[in-house]
């Protein structure tokens, strides 16, 4: 991952609301969760919440696709285990027995197996531009 693209992520999860919708789409993984859904479980009025979705969707971190008349919002595991992957990569200076027993695994285990889908060529391959 570049650090343009991590700064970037960084970036659009420095607004509290959009942490907090994206913490709750990585609790829900691959069922996500409508536009409604999500104004309702954060008590946020829609008309703020779709701000805050185009903008987590611009960068990456959200997936969409239509449902009939509603958009059903995911969030990207495979570039969050990327982010992680990148933040810590070198950890503890190449010395792994300080790290103890972490890995992404142990993070996210259902998460390993979905990032074999999506390849960090794919990700970075992303047009990413700076937040407002």
């Amino acid at each position: 991952m570049k650090k343009t693209i991590a700064t970037t992520i960084f970036e659009s999860l420095s607004s509290g609301v959009r942490l907090d919708v994206y913490r709750l789409l990585v609790k829900k993984g691959a069922e996500g969760m409508v536009a409604g859904e999500i104004a309702s479980a954060l008590d946020v009025p829609p008309t703020n919440l779709s701000f805050h979705l185009k903008t987590l969707t611009h960068t990456g971190l959200l997936t969409v696709e239509q449902e009939g008349r509603f958009l059903r919002y995911r969030a990207n595991l495979p570039l969050m285990m990327d982010l992680i992957a990148y933040l810590t990569e070198e950890c503890c200076g190449g010395n792994p027995a300080q790290c103890g027993d972490f890995n992404a695994q142990s993070i996210c285990p259902q998460c390993i197996e979905s990032t074999s889908h999506h390849t960090t060529n794919q990700i970075n391959s992303q047009s990413f531009t700076a937040l407002p």
